[in-house]
C-alpha cells in the first residue's frame, strides 16, 4: 500500500458540501493544502448532479412541510421557514461574491428566475395556505407573495395548472416571482475547477475504505480503480459523501456517531422536453405531500435548466431500496447496523407504519398509476410526452432519542468529533441549497483559526453574516436587490 503526502485537510466526497468548504478554506488560507477522494468517475455525480435533485433553491417560498399548519387553525407559525429563507440568502450572497471574483462563471450557468408557486386542492388545504399567506406575507424576506383562489388568476401564473380541470373543488395558489432554479451540479463542477487551480488535488475514481485515528491524525486508507490501496494522513476530515457518510463516520470509530442511522428513500422524476409545454410553465409549483409520504416526496411540477436546456420535472415517486446512494449497494442498510443504533433502528420501523405503507404502494404502482398523480396537477398531460427517470437517492436521519428509542428526522445534521478534528453531514432536504448555512458551522466547529482570523473576510463574502436579515426591511431589501443584479435574477 502506497503512502501519499499528508495534505492539511481531506474531503470525502466531491459534491457541493465539500466544494462549498474547499472554497471557504482556499479564500480564507490559500496555503492551506487539501485532497479531495471521489469514488466515482466525476465530481458532482450523486445528490448534487442536476437530474438527481430539484434544482430547488429552497427558501421556503413554497415547501409547506417547512411551515405545517397549527392544530388550532390560527396562524402557522413562520418560524422555520423563516431560517431557511435566511439559510438560502446566505448561499445567494455567497455566490454572488464569487461571480464578482470569477471563480464561478457567468450566473446563467447555475441560476435562473423561475417563480414559487405552491398549489392545493380542497376546502381544508385551500383554508390552510390561506392562513400561511397571512402569516408569511408581512414577512420581509417574502415580501411580494400573492395568494388566490381564482383559477383565472392562478391560470395566469401556471396555465398547465387550470387547462383542462372540470371538477368544481376548491383551489388555491401562492406566488412569488424572486425564487429561483439551481443547477448544483453546475455550481459544484465550477467550485472544484477553481480549487484544482489553487493546487487541490481531487481523486476521482478512488474509493475511500476506513478512516482511522493515528496520533494526532486521521488515516484515510482507499483504493482506486486497479484495486491498489494508498493511505494519507491530515489533522482534519470532512466526510461530505452522502449517505455514505455514515459507513465512514463508522470507521472513525467516534462516539458522536453512535447511535445513528439512515433510512434510504430513493426516487423517479416524470421529465418532458416538449417545447409546447415548457413555453407553457415557468414555476416551480409544489403541494402537500400524500399521507405517509416522505418529506422529500413532496409532489412539485418544476421548470429545470441544465445545460442551458429547459425542461419540465413532475414528482419525485418515492422508490424503496437498501442503498445509501444512487451507486452504492444493496448491502449498505445492513452493513450499517451496529448494537448502539439496533433500537433506534427498530422503533423508527414500529412507528412508522404510514410510511412503509406508502413506500409499498409506491413500489406497485407502474409508470400509468404515477402518471395520475401528474394528471392531478396537470389534466390536461399526455403520457406519451413524459418519460420516467430514476432520481437521487436520498438518507434520512435516524437518531437516538429519550422517549422513542429513535426518530426519523427531516433536514440535514452536522456530525463532529469532541475537537471538531473530524466531521460528517448526514440526511437530505434543504440539503445543498444550505450547503452555505450548514459548512460555516463545519468551519467553526472544525477550522477555529481559520473562521476567527478570517472573520472579516468572511463578513466581505456574506455581508449578512451574524444578523438577521428578515428582522431589518430595509437590510432585506437591500441583499436581494444587490444579490438579484449580480446574479441576472428578479
Amino acid at each position: 500500500m502506497s503512502k501519499l503526502k499528508n495534505p492539511d485537510v481531506i474531503l470525502i466526497g466531491a459534491g457541493v458540501m465539500s466544494a462549498t468548504l474547499g472554497t471557504f478554506l482556499k479564500l480564507l488560507n490559500p496555503s492551506i493544502s487539501i485532497e479531495v477522494y471521489e469514488r466515482l468517475d466525476a465530481v458532482a455525480q450523486e445528490s448534487s448532479n442536476p437530474w438527481n435533485n430539484a434544482g430547488t433553491g429552497h427558501a421556503a417560498l413554497c415547501e409547506l412541510n417547512y411551515m405545517p399548519d397549527s392544530k388550532d387553525g390560527t396562524l402557522p407559525d413562520p418560524t422555520k421557514a423563516i431560517a431557511i429563507n435566511e439559510q438560502f440568502q446566505l448561499s445567494r450572497q455567497f455566490w454572488s461574491y464569487l461571480v464578482e471574483k470569477g471563480i464561478l462563471a457567468a450566473p446563467k450557468s447555475f441560476i435562473h428566475s423561475t417563480p414559487h408557486m405552491t398549489f392545493v386542492r380542497g376546502a381544508k388545504d385551500v383554508d390552510y395556505l390561506a392562513r400561511r399567506f397571512e402569516s408569511l406575507k408581512t414577512q420581509p424576506l417574502f415580501e411580494g407573495m400573492q395568494f388566490s383562489t381564482d383559477p383565472a388568476q392562478i391560470a395566469k401564473w401556471a396555465p398547465l395548472l387550470i387547462e383542462g380541470r372540470t371538477n368544481s373543488e376548491p383551489i388555491a395558489a401562492t406566488f412569488i416571482d424572486s425564487g429561483t432554479d439551481v443547477d448544483f451540479g453546475a455550481i459544484t463542477t465550477q467550485l472544484f475547477s477553481w480549487l484544482g487551480a489553487t493546487g487541490v488535488s481531487v481523486k476521482t475514481s478512488t474509493e475511500v475504505t476506513s478512516v482511522k485515528r493515528v496520533g494526532e491524525n486521521w488515516r484515510v486508507t482507499s483504493k482506486d480503480s486497479q484495486g491498489v490501496q494508498q493511505s494519507s494522513e491530515a489533522k482534519t476530515v470532512f466526510v461530505g459523501a452522502g449517505g455514505w457518510a455514515l459507513k465512514l463516520l463508522q470507521s472513525s470509530g467516534i462516539p458522536e456517531a453512535k447511535g445513528f442511522g439512515t433510512f434510504p428513500v430513493g426516487g423517479q422524476w416524470l421529465r418532458t422536453d416538449n417545447p409546447d409545454l415548457i413555453t407553457k410553465h415557468r414555476a416551480k409549483v409544489y403541494s402537500q405531500a400524500s399521507v405517509g409520504a416522505p418529506p422529500m416526496s413532496v409532489p412539485h411540477l418544476d421548470t429545470r435548466v441544465v445545460n442551458g436546456k429547459t425542461s419540465l420535472l413532475f414528482g419525485p415517486y418515492a422508490t424503496a431500496n437498501p442503498k445509501f446512494l444512487k451507486n452504492g449497494s444493496i448491502l449498505d442498510l445492513p452493513s450499517s447496523l451496529r448494537p448502539s443504533n439496533l433500537i433506534p433502528y427498530i422503533s423508527v420501523g414500529l412507528s412508522n407504519f404510514g410510511l412503509i405503507k406508502y413506500l409499498v404502494g409506491e413500489l406497485a404502482k407502474n409508470k400509468a398509476k404515477k402518471f395520475e398523480s401528474l394528471k392531478e396537477f396537470m389534466p390536461t398531460a399526455k403520457s406519451q410526452d413524459w418519460q420516467l427517470l430514476n432520481a437521487g437517492q436520498r438518507a434520512q436521519v435516524i437518531k437516538k432519542d429519550a422517549k422513542k428509542g429513535g426518530v426519523l428526522q427531516f433536514g440535514t445534521e452536522v456530525i463532529a468529533s469532541a475537537d471538531g478534528s473530524i466531521s460528517g453531514l448526514l440526511g437530505a432536504s434543504p440539503g445543498a441549497s444550505t450547503a452555505v448555512h450548514v459548512m460555516l458551522q463545519v468551519l467553526e466547529r472544525s477550522f477555529p483559526a481559520e473562521f476567527k482570523q478570517g472573520q472579516s473576510k468572511l463578513q466581505e463574502i456574506i455581508p449578512s453574516l451574524g444578523s438577521s436579515l428578515n428582522g431589518d426591511r430595509e437590510a432585506a431589501r437591500r441583499s436581494l436587490a444587490r444579490t438579484a443584479e449580480i446574479l441576472k435574477l428578479k
